[in-house]
């Protein structure tokens, strides 16, 4: 087995070897058991052994409850890379967001770590039949995983699940069973099933192997980190090794049943008892308004959920009504090391979506979103700092977008029917392309000395609707930009060298040619009541930089040019 692997129960401190068949503590029966290894060797010989080892799951094999891994069933897990969401941070005014894009992953989420785990513990102590409840991404990728290793897969799951994800379940040769109820109520029948034919259950947060697979996102984060922000600030401290890895701030993640965060809080704790971290970073967990019986317990400052029985979401992967004892762990973190608890609907869910989608070119299910959606709202509230660093798991793949998602609008339509019969195919086909000319778009113009700033008005405004767009780096470039082009409207900084914005909006209405040129002041300048106004009845709206979503921007440009 593992470098000093050893299992403690929760309950009544026992200690014992693993085996992955006992799966209740022999002193007193407790079911809540935790892995633990020996922290102060391998905190001196894991960083030198991973230089020869590749960037996957299994290079921290130490700290895995497998003794000799089966090659053969290795499909790709880990190694997910870490992207930095420069667009969506400037719209926050954060500096520091980082997206541990788990849709890498051989099944596109992030329940793979969980399968490979499970699946070679399995594999390794010969059983070859096993059964479990999913809301989907789990069911798909252990039945993956089951196939490689030749074991039977019994998959429990609820009729909300889309029809999409039982499909790809049902491809492997699974054998899915379809529960006309809760996802709750989906593990009550698998748990039963399971019982009474004497099969491996999978028990998510109750399981070492599915929390010891999870906390292998802690470990990427931290290397991770380190290659993007440098090497943290050394502490000598006696019979300690140097601080190789950086934590972030805050981890942020969508949560069900809490299996993820409580692996990845597991994982920075081992990093930091093995003297590689200086942290352990505060983890927000985000739920579904619908579906929030952790965050109705936090606000009421409880240590134990009340269930809920009738979940109340379009975002069926998150419809965990009753999380259990997992939350009460996950409570405890939150109180010693920061964090918190908090619930988004499903429309802010479904706009930050969209937001991702078109500020960082990442395409994600409803229930990553959710995270995300919970980043903004943290952001807002100024529980995240401008300055901190902020890692959000992006924990699904993406679906087929149903209507109801993408709403009206997602295309324009192209039609040469409306144009004369006596055209040739070829001459219809050019003037209905003429009505795309970008002559007939509203012509924007966006002034900022920051291409960074710049660049991500471009791409707000490029997102969802058809400008022609001009970019001015300075404030005479602006003047001499609005002399020269009529202009439907000007997108505005304050803060400039030279001649600011002040300056800039004063040569405008000075002119009578481009004093009618509606201006709307985007800007990170906190203004002085004198200097607002001054602004008072000259521009058509001021927003401050990281304060408002590409949406509302949006919204302001098109009350001017009526697009």
């Amino acid at each position: 087995m593992s470098l000093n692997l050893s299992v403690r129960c929760l309950d009544c401190g026992s200690e014992f070897v693993f085996n992955l068949n006992a799966t209740a503590c022999s002193t007193c029966g407790s079911q809540w058991l935790q892995a633990n290894y020996d922290y102060k060797v391998l905190g001196f010989s894991l960083p030198s052994n991973l230089s020869r080892r590749q960037f996957n799951l299994w290079r921290y094999k130490e700290l895995l409850p497998v003794d000799q891994f089966d090659q053969n069933l290795f499909l790709g897990e880990g190694g997910t890379p870490l992207v930095q969401a420069s667009n969506l941070g400037m719209m926050l005014g954060l500096n520091h967001v980082y997206i541990k894009d788990e849709r890498q992953g051989p099944t596109a989420s992030f329940k793979d770590r969980q399968a490979a785990v499970n699946i070679a513990a399995l594999k390794e102590a010969e059983i070859s039949e096993m059964v479990l409840a999913s809301t989907g991404n789990v069911a798909i990728a252990y039945s993956a995983y089951a196939v490689r290793a030749g074991i039977k897969l019994w998959v429990f799951l609820t009729s909300l699940v889309p029809e999409e994800k039982m499909r790809e379940v049902a491809l492997y040769g699974t054998q899915v069973v379809k529960v006309t109820g809760t996802y709750d109520q989906a593990k009550q029948v698998a748990v039963a099933f399971a019982r009474e034919r004497s099969l491996y259950l999978e028990r998510g947060a109750r399981s070492i192997p599915s929390v010891e697979a999870m906390k292998t996102i802690a470990f990427e984060i931290a290397e991770q980190l380190t290659e993007w922000l440098g090497h943290p600030a050394q502490k000598n401290t006696a019979g300690r090794p140097e601080i190789q890895w950086r934590s972030p701030d805050w981890y942020i993640q969508a949560v069900s049943g809490g299996l993820g965060p409580l692996g990845v809080q597991k994982g920075f704790r081992e990093l930091y008892q093995m003297g590689l971290v200086d942290r352990i970073p505060a983890i927000a967990c985000i739920q579904t308004e619908g579906c929030a019986p952790m965050v109705n317990a936090w606000r009421q400052n409880r240590n134990e959920a009340q269930a809920i029985s009738s979940p109340r979401t379009h975002i069926t992967t998150l419809s965990t009504g009753d999380p259990g004892r997992t939350y009460s762990l996950l409570y405890e973190s939150a109180k010693t090391h920061g964090g918190v608890f908090e619930s988004v609907g499903d429309e802010e869910t479904f706009r930050a979506l969209h937001i991702l989608a078109k500020m960082e070119g990442l395409s994600v299910e409803p229930a990553a979103a959710v995270a995300f959606a919970g980043l903004i709202k943290l952001a807002r509230a100024g529980l995240v700092k401008p300055d901190d660093v902020v890692v959000v798991n992006c924990s699904g793949h993406t679906m087929p977008i149903e209507k109801m998602i993408l709403g009206d609008g997602g295309a324009r339509d192209l039609s040469t029917t409306s144009y004369s019969m006596k055209e040739t195919p070829v001459e219809g086909l050019l003037a209905a392309l003429s009505e795309l000319s970008a002559e007939r778009f509203p012509r924007v113009a966006i002034v900022d000395d920051n291409p960074d700033a710049r660049r991500l008005i471009r791409r707000i405004l490029q997102a969802r609707d058809n400008f022609t767009l001009y970019e001015a780096e300075s404030g005479r470039a602006a003047i001499e930009l609005a002399n020269r082009e009529k202009l439907d409207l000007v997108i505005l900084d304050l803060m400039m060298p030279e001649v600011d914005g002040f300056s800039v909006l004063n040569a405008l209405k000075e002119n009578p040619n481009t004093a009618p040129i509606p201006v709307i002041v985007v800007t990170a300048k906190e203004l002085t009541q004198e200097e607002k106004r001054s602004l008072h009845g000259q521009i058509h709206a001021l927003m401050q930089k990281g304060e408002f979503l590409s949406d509302e921007l949006l919204e302001e440009v098109r009350n001017v040019v009526k697009t």
